[in-house]
């Protein structure tokens, strides 16, 4: 059985058919995603998703591209991180891609997130783009390695990537490192530790080769693993539950499913 570790089903291009996209995660043996926050007032949504199915877990946090979004405090990303459902912090981070400038608000959006999930104890879950430098060094500075977490999505070098393991977070791909111009994300998935290894889909966003530039849903991680598994070259089987072990692992507010229960 495989993960999605990071999926916005919420959102209406999925969420709209939801009956169909869960049943296509069990058809692909798919046994639970996990719905990342990225705003205040969608937050609902991704807790209503968690608390209404069995497979679906949520996560609270507000993502780093948007200046004007409506911020948690530390306090109330505590208050609900204790709900049952709700299993990390984040999407957080920060994304030097969308925002120029002056970017205190975006590192301080970003240092109230890691504080939050040391207080809770649950892991973050890392958004970075054209800014691995600084994440990197926030997450030291403010000691992330005690709550631990993921960098989501991973598009970085070899480099970050060994960055981000010593600090004891776990590296995430999605539908990118099956693309043909993703040399830089295949190495990575080649030489990392597989004990240290996610799979995402990201959907609706980034579709996995076969279905490139079409609306992406969590029972394509499977496609992720199965292209991890041909540039290790081992086995579907071995990349699935690595990958589902060290979800459970990271995550360990949820008890794993039992066979049955999915849906």
């Amino acid at each position: 059985m495989l993960v999605d570790s990071h999926c916005h089903i919420n959102f209406p291009d999925l969420s709209s058919r939801l009956p169909e996209v869960l049943a296509n995660m069990q058809h692909n043996g798919v046994e639970l995603a996990l719905v990342i926050g990225v705003s205040r007032p969608k937050y609902p949504e991704v807790l209503a998703l968690a608390e209404n199915h069995d497979n679906l877990y949520a996560t609270v946090g507000i993502h780093p591209d948007d200046p004007d979004a409506e911020e948690f405090s530390e306090d109330e990303l505590l208050a609900h991180a204790a709900h049952p459902r709700v299993v990390g912090i984040g999407e957080t981070g920060l994304d030097y891609h969308w925002c120029k400038g002056d970017l205190e608000w975006q590192h301080q959006r970003f240092r109230t997130h890691i504080r939050a999930a040391r207080r809770a104890g649950l892991p973050l879950i890392i958004h970075t783009r054209e800014s691995a430098a600084d994440t990197i060094r926030i997450l030291r500075e403010e000691g992330a390695g005690q709550c631990g977490g993921v960098m989501h999505c991973f598009t970085e070098n070899w480099e970050v990537a060994q960055a981000a393991l010593d600090i004891g977070f776990y590296i995430s791909f999605s539908g990118i490192v099956t693309f043909k111009n993703a040399a830089q994300i295949k190495e990575v998935a080649q030489k990392m530790p597989l004990e240290r290894m996610l799979v995402e889909t990201d959907s609706p966003y980034l579709a996995p080769i076969p279905y490139r530039g079409k609306l992406n849903e969590p029972a394509y991680v499977r496609h992720v693993a199965e292209h991890i598994a041909e540039l290790r070259g081992i086995s579907f089987e071995e990349v699935a539950a690595a990958t589902s072990d060290n979800f459970y692992r990271l995550f360990s507010k949820i008890q794993r499913p039992q066979a049955g229960q999915q849906g």
